[in-house]
């Protein structure tokens, strides 16, 4: 199991982030140390110069006056003793050294000097010399550097949550076309003309304008092949219908009954052809606001009248919804004479607890569809054999036009089968 993110944002942003981090980081290293060295001369400068002065001034001054001066000339990291001081052992940090050879530079030319270490966390030294009438003295001096100011910590940690942020804003920039792709491809429907967004930079644009065009193409190969099936179904009608004149002047009844049959059939077959290229073009009807419930209830009970077994049942509250009407029409019917067919009941009811739509279940009591043929049999001219075979007066057609109508709808057909057995067929539609 890797570690490494699966995501091409994660990835990219780690990348990004951890090369920012590393960049600023040896730059605040850079910083830090140019500053370091920098405090470090101005300390010691200080050092020597201030040093200097106040040994100067306490050498000059009566050995009498010389206690009301000592507080006068102590600094924040060293202070003066008239006196020997503390013993100990020479100093050996690299802190202590520094101060030492400084203080060396600028006293022991005229003031013989002596160091000693005082045990402590920190480096902690004396250094030891006598004035000119004799009098010992002692510089008591704690090396340290300048403190750090109580902001850069703050200054650090919102400067670390800027470049997360950049880092963040700079690669979702770069990842956002890839998921607005992946989101057009994984919807992408010939039957619906859904172009991508040509905005952004050159590249994306370029890229969603070439995605654009390739779906025009596609679109425009399954209007040509949708011609195709139209022209042959409709230019087939009339040389049918002559075929049925000749036939009914046969004179054996049992051969033209056969004959009528099989013309029956391709008739058929010849009519669902041109409604199947129909239902790929573009719908041209009006969408309109009907109310649902009151609507279904109509087209079953017209099944009621002509004693099909057609139940449908309805909730109190009413359905609005904008939609058009005659291509509802049509895959309700489509759905229901399937039903019919081949699960000897039809039951309708409506799921409307999703907010923004509204879904029609269409349910028989028939065998099903097994699982692997699911979307095959959305496919034209595809039947199940061992349950919808040609004996039924089935074309293959009714499930692939019902599907291509609904996605002109802007809606998705499912098939599912039931657990108590039979077809539980779904078309959801959104309510605007």
């Amino acid at each position: 199991m890797t570690l490494w993110p699966r995501s091409l944002l994660a990835r990219l942003l780690i990348i990004v982030l951890l090369g920012l981090l590393l960049a600023n980081s040896l730059s605040l290293t850079l910083v830090m140390y140019e500053r370091m060295r920098s405090a470090r001369t101005v300390m010691l400068g200080n050092l020597e110069y201030d040093v200097a002065t106040s040994v100067a001034i306490l050498d000059r001054l009566p050995a009498s006056e010389r206690a009301g001066w000592i507080w006068r000339l102590d600094r924040g990291n060293y202070r003066y003793i008239l006196g020997p001081g503390a013993s100990g052992g020479a100093p050996q940090d690299r802190r202590s050294q520094d101060a030492i050879r400084t203080l060396k530079e600028t006293l022991s030319a005229k003031y013989p000097l002596s160091f000693t270490a005082i045990l402590g966390p920190t480096s902690h030294i004396q250094a030891h010399l006598t004035l000119s009438d004799g009098a010992p003295l002692t510089i008591d001096l704690i090396p340290r550097m300048p403190p750090v100011a109580r902001w850069l910590p703050v200054v650090l940690v919102l400067q670390l949550l800027l470049v997360a942020l950049c880092s963040w804003i700079a690669v979702r920039q770069v990842v956002r076309p890839f998921s607005q792709f992946t989101r057009a491809v994984d919807a992408l429907d010939p039957a619906a003309n859904t172009p991508m967004a040509e905005q952004g930079p050159v590249e994306v644009r370029r890229a969603a304008h070439a995605f654009n065009a390739m779906q025009s193409r596609i679109q425009s190969y399954l209007r040509e092949r949708a011609r195709i099936l139209a022209s042959i179904s409709h230019d087939l009608q009339t040389p049918i219908t002559r075929m049925k004149l000749r036939v009914e002047m046969a004179e054996q009844p049992e051969l033209r009954d056969k004959l009528l049959n099989d013309l029956d059939n391709m008739s058929r077959l010849v009519r669902e052809g041109i409604a199947y290229a129909r239902s790929a073009e573009s719908l041209e009807e009006t969408a309109l606001k009907m109310e649902l419930n009151a609507w279904i209830n109509s087209m079953v009970s017209d099944y009621q009248d002509i004693g099909k077994n057609v139940q449908f049942h309805a909730g109190d509250t009413r359905l609005p919804i904008v939609t058009r009407p005659q291509a509802l029409r049509r895959v309700m019917t489509n759905l229901l004479d399937n039903a019919l067919k081949f699960g000897e009941y039809a039951l309708v009811e409506i799921d409307d607890t999703h907010a923004g739509e509204i879904v029609i279940h269409i349910m028989d009591g028939g065998p099903g569809i097994p699982d692997a043929e699911r979307d095959a049999v959305l496919q034209p001219f595809y039947r199940i054999e061992t349950s919808r075979n040609r004996e039924t007066g089935g074309t293959g057609l009714g499930l692939a036009i019902a599907a291509q109508l609904t996605a002109q709808l802007n809606g998705t057909l499912r098939l599912t089968n039931r657990t108590t057995g039979g077809l539980d067929v779904s078309i959801t539609l959104p309510r605007q």
